[in-house]
């Protein structure tokens, strides 16, 4: 598989994994979090060929030659990605738990929709939770986000 731009082979040992095992516990990626293990609360969010996925639910064998993408991905080295920029510019993280998901989520969103309406973000959101109740501040982040990649085109 492609994960952040990098070839990496699945050992056999690691086959039954989910995916978010082996990002976190073979391939050092600790950004995407465990949080309900059922897919349901958006704390894992990665990329699968650019499609945010819950990576807690996803067998790491189902994967293949596809390109995994995780928070530590996202941006480039000196420069953030808009999301990441977003996030930083308006201190979104209370206990920041949630946000490398919240994060991947809106990511996807804007490369999928780049100029997204605020009801068309809080929809897209909806599914990440977040137990410090930052829903404001992250909506107005993907916002910030969606002006930022405006910016950079």
């Amino acid at each position: 598989m492609l994960i952040n731009d990098q070839i990496v082979s699945i050992p056999e040992a690691w086959q039954d994994a989910t995916l978010l095992e082996f990002l976190r516990d073979h391939a050092g990626l600790p950004g995407a979090k465990y949080g309900c293990g059922v897919g349901l609360c958006g704390a894992c969010t990665v990329h699968l060929d650019g499609v945010a996925v819950r990576a807690c639910v996803i067998p790491v064998a189902a994967v293949g030659d596809r390109e995994v993408r995780t928070i530590e991905g996202l941006g480039q080295v000196g420069r953030l990605h808009p999301v990441q920029q977003a996030w930083k510019e308006l201190s979104v993280p209370q206990c920041g738990y949630c946000q490398p998901g919240q994060m991947m989520t809106a990511a996807a969103l804007l490369a999928s929709q780049p100029e997204p309406s605020p009801a068309e973000i809080a929809q897209a959101m909806d599914g990440n939770l977040c137990r410090c109740g930052t829903y404001v501040r992250i909506r107005t982040a993907v916002q910030r986000a969606v002006e930022l990649s405006r910016q950079a085109r």
